[in-house]
This record gives C-alpha cells, sequence and structure tokens, in this order.
C-alpha cells in the first residue's frame, strides 16, 4: 500500500536527519524532532483501537 510505504520513507528520512543532528553536536529538541514524535505518537494513538478491537474479535 503506497500509504505504508509513504510512513515508511518519511521514517527513514526523519531517521537520517536525526543521526546528521547527532552528528553535528546538536543538543536539545528541534522542530523536526518534536515533529517526528508527534507524528509516531498520531500513528500509534490512531492505531491502537483498531488493534484492541482486532484482539477482542479474535480473542
Amino acid at each position: 500500500m503506497p500509504i505504508s510505504e509513504e510512513i515508511a520513507g518519511a521514517f527513514v528520512n526523519s531517521h537520517n536527519e536525526m543521526a546528521s543532528h547527532y552528528d553535528a553536536g546538536q543538543q536539545g529538541f528541534t522542530t523536526e524532532d518534536i515533529l517526528w514524535a508527534a507524528g509516531i505518537w498520531s500513528v500509534i494513538l490512531t492505531l491502537s483501537p483498531v488493534i484492541v478491537f482486532y484482539m477482542l474479535m479474535v480473542a
């Protein structure tokens, strides 16, 4: 699915950007770090009810 590829691509891109931040010796949070964390949490919080519902239906 293109959506999963898009998420994986965004994850890889943000991971590379974070690695470059640390290579530069930059400390503290940047806007990209906050957006990356917000994106990860939005995916987790969006999928968690789906996973819980699936587990309830299968169990």
